[in-house]
């Protein structure tokens, strides 16, 4: 049974499927449902194309670096990019009432609601790391 696999996809938007494939292989390899797959694929998408557009910048130079590691608690997955990082405390949260229409923020609610853990830190050596889990 795999244990881990790791990607370095280009920092383009055709990344964001090619990121999503791999997840869904991965996860069904290792006994996930189409439930939780779809969960999987809808994080994944999110925090791929996040890193692409707002780490990177689509600066095709730099690097999206994707982790999905068969751990005892579940599927954890690590998507750094390689930009300037950010606090995610700084994000408006999109269910208050004046951002309700405001494009920003939906997908860090999407990627918490979709996963049963969801963290993001700043790299030592630049980005930022978003590591997820989805529980068995």
């Amino acid at each position: 049974m795999l244990k881990e696999k790791t990607l370095k996809l280009t920092s383009r938007i055709e990344s964001v499927e090619e990121a999503a494939q791999k997840a869904a292989e991965f996860a069904r390899d290792i006994n996930f449902g189409d439930e939780e797959i779809f969960a999987i694929d809808m994080a994944i998408r999110e925090s791929v194309a996040n890193a692409v557009k707002h780490g990177n910048k689509l600066d095709e130079t730099k690097k999206v670096v994707v982790t999905f590691f068969n751990a005892t608690s579940g599927l954890e997955i690590t998507v750094r990019d390689f930009g300037e990082g950010f606090a995610v405390e700084d994000i408006p949260d999109p269910t208050e009432p004046a951002n309700l229409l405001k494009a920003s923020g939906r997908g860090i609610l999407f990627m918490r609601s979709f996963m049963d853990e969801v963290e993001w830190t700043n790299h030592a050596e630049g980005g930022t790391v978003v590591k997820m889990l989805k529980k068995r």
